[in-house]
């Protein structure tokens, strides 16, 4: 493998001490060799950093890239219309072709925004060419196909049979967890309380437990979606999954908006994980997550786009921005402060993900993930506080570089991978067929 020096730069490691170093990050083979000197030896790659940030890729906890095509089709409703007039009908029509796209833009998008790893929940079918797009993007994922067997409101190609789910699910674990160097891992995705029956629920416990494997679902994101799955069950969302045996370290719950202090204390207990996505929460008007009161309990909080469907970008800087700012809204500026957040972005979003040893930090022996940040330009200058300009005034396209297992997939503000051109033009024609089919 190649090696790569990125020479100059303010090294945000994100360690346990929270380093800040001015100077190299050597690469080799893949992974960090040194940080702070390098620049010793010959190195086939060298990036200029000065006047710039360098720190470990952002790690996305709750995207949706089967829904990047759905951006600008889905707006001003709220969650439950949301799903069913848009969302759902949409994600049924979705052909391998139009899925294809669609993941290689949320790569695109990603990548070149600073984002190197991503926890993705799919539709229900053709998951594999989603698998197949990532692997060959060079991003880090754990990619989950969603399982549904248990709604009467959705499109007839969204409703699976239980069995054939879980079958399939498996299956896809088998193939994919692993591959591309390890890269590329799977989870289980079943949607939502309201859209799997028991029976699914309690398999995917059993299938988490038995494979050590992530399960990715959501939880407890609007009043109305609670007051159903209490319809349904008899109780709210958390406890309803605890009685299920699916709250552990290996539950990822996205959103947790409305959760009492009895089910924060159940999270806290099976240190189950919160995937924290204030763009999309304030867009679809579910609320503000206690993300501090959350994190005082020693829960981990980590962050995400959600869907360009209820967002409608994919871009870490915007979702770190608004963690903070609402909650200064809601508890008074320093509630959430901008080091909160960045390490919100890569440390705790490792941690969710099972990767700490391996990812969130720049530290020898480490996966190379990372990221330069031009910090020259007008909104960023003069950025005297690393953190504070990254999470106050940085924007995606800052980003100079993104490296992903040491390999340069965005050089100078372009990526090397995609022809940008191609990935627009493919998306824009995949999408009006994808309306049309929906009927949207």
């Amino acid at each position: 493998m190649s090696s790569v020096l990125i020479r100059g730069g303010t090294v945000l490691t994100m360690n346990d001490a929270l380093d800040v170093v001015v100077g190299d990050v050597s690469i080799r083979d893949g992974k960090i060799a040194a940080v702070g000197a390098g620049a010793d030896r010959v190195h086939d790659t060298i990036i200029d950093a000065a006047g710039a940030i360098v720190l470990p890729g952002f790690i996305q906890t709750h995207v949706h890239f089967c829904q990047t095509l759905f951006r600008g089709f889905a707006d001003d409703r709220r969650l439950i219309d949301w799903l069913r007039q848009r969302v759902w009908p949409m994600e049924a029509a979705h052909t391998p072709g139009s899925l294809r796209a669609s993941a290689r833009l949320s790569a695109y998008e990603l990548l070149t925004t600073g984002t190197t790893t991503a926890l993705t929940m799919e539709t229900v079918h053709d998951t594999d060419v989603v698998f197949e797009a990532v692997a060959e993007s060079g991003l880090r994922a754990t990619i989950g196909k969603c399982m549904m067997d248990a709604d009467s409101q959705v499109p007839a190609r969204l409703i699976e049979e239980t069995r054939a789910s879980i079958d399939e699910s498996a299956s896809l674990h088998r193939a994919w967890h692993g591959q591309a160097g390890g890269r590329i891992r799977a989870a289980f995705a079943p949607r939502f309380a309201l859209s799997c029956s028991r029976a699914l629920l309690e398999a995917v416990a059993s299938l988490s437990a038995e494979a050590n494997a992530i399960v990715h679902t959501h939880a407890s994101e609007q009043q109305a979606e609670i007051a159903l799955v209490e319809s349904l069950t008899g109780r709210r969302n958390i406890q309803y999954f605890e009685d299920l045996g699916l709250t552990s370290s290996r539950l990822c719950l996205a959103h947790c908006v409305w959760v009492d202090e009895h089910e924060r204390r159940l999270l806290a207990d099976r240190a189950v994980k919160v995937l924290h996505c204030p763009g999309s929460n304030l867009k679809l008007g579910s609320g503000i997550a206690p993300v501090p009161e959350l994190r005082a309990l020693g829960i981990s909080v980590s962050l995400g786009a959600d869907g360009a469907a209820c967002n409608n970008r994919l871009d870490m800087f915007e979702e770190m921005r608004l963690a903070a700012i609402i909650q200064s809204a809601r508890l008074g500026p320093g509630a959430l402060t901008a080091k909160d957040v960045v390490w919100m972005a890569t440390r705790e979003g490792a941690r969710a993900l099972g990767l700490d040893a391996e990812i969130g930090s720049l530290e020898p022996g480490k996966r190379a993930d990372v990221i330069v940040v031009d910090i020259g330009r007008p909104h960023a200058v003069p950025g005297s506080d690393p953190y504070s300009t990254l999470a106050y005034a940085s924007r995606g396209t800052d980003v100079k570089a993104t490296i992903v297992d040491g390999e340069v997939l965005v050089r100078d503000f372009q990526a090397v991978r995609f022809d940008p051109a191609e990935i627009a033009d493919t998306a824009r024609r995949e999408a009006c067929q994808l309306a049309v089919r929906a009927g949207i």
